[in-house]
């Protein structure tokens, strides 16, 4: 049995690139919110024991949880970045989260994590002394664009991976990380590309290709058709 394992959410995006009214973390999917899916995927893993979601100030669509799936659900009112949203949910872990266990951190809209994943994620990061993420391989033929939208060159994709979540890395660690970036004015787009910056090389653990990330209304559609399949 796997010891326990908190996770934390960053929800407090405004999803402008999705449009709409609604957050897309709230936009409904078969009855819920599509973030209940998410809470879903992670809480039903029997090594997560609780989590924290990051909810946008005067957050008026979130819906009160304080348990989901018969564990703990925390929050906090997160930051105008990523990185500032994950700083605070790190902050508002409870005590019994030790300065060097590892914490979860995954995507509000990412609700198609499969329990296997999750699985190789802990099983290789918690061996690791920095830890991991998900990540897919490059498999498209990518291009490089000239200013004037014609293709200047292909560039090598061998040693590409696309950056998924979960990703896994101890408390204090991954908080010092994002603080200096933070101090830095550098805003990391995940919590690997802080770690990185301090000379660390978190694990790639290979992962499905279906953990996509929901930021379009075709997304949305295809996690619907996903979840009919089921």
């Amino acid at each position: 049995m796997m010891a326990s394992i908190w996770a934390v959410v960053p929800a407090a995006g405004r999803g402008t690139r999705f449009g709409g009214g609604i957050p897309k973390q709230y936009l409904d999917v078969a009855g819920r919110p599509l973030l209940a899916h998410t809470l879903e995927a992670l809480l039903s893993h029997a090594a997560v024991a609780g989590v924290v979601v990051a909810v946008g100030e005067g957050d008026e669509w979130w819906p009160g949880w304080s348990e989901f799936a018969g564990k703990p659900v925390l929050t906090c009112t997160g930051g105008d970045s990523r990185a500032a949203s994950v700083l605070a949910a790190l902050e508002t872990l409870p005590e019994s989260v030790r300065a060097d266990d590892f914490v979860l951190v995954h995507d509000a809209a990412r609700p198609n994590l499969a329990q296997a994943d999750l699985d190789r994620l802990l099983e290789s990061g918690r061996a690791d002394p920095v830890g991991a993420i998900l990540a897919a391989p490059v498999r498209d033929t990518l291009k490089r664009a000239g200013d004037d939208g014609g293709i200047d060159g292909t560039e090598p994709r061998e040693r590409l991976w696309r950056a998924l979540t979960p990703q896994l890395f101890r408390r204090l660690q991954l908080t010092r990380a994002l603080q200096v970036a933070a101090a830095a004015g550098i805003e990391v787009t995940d919590e690997a590309m802080a770690l990185e910056r301090q000379g660390l090389r978190p694990l790639l653990v290979e992962g499905r290709e279906d953990n996509f990330k929901i930021t379009t209304p075709a997304d949305l559609a295809r996690f619907e058709f996903e979840l009919a399949r089921r």
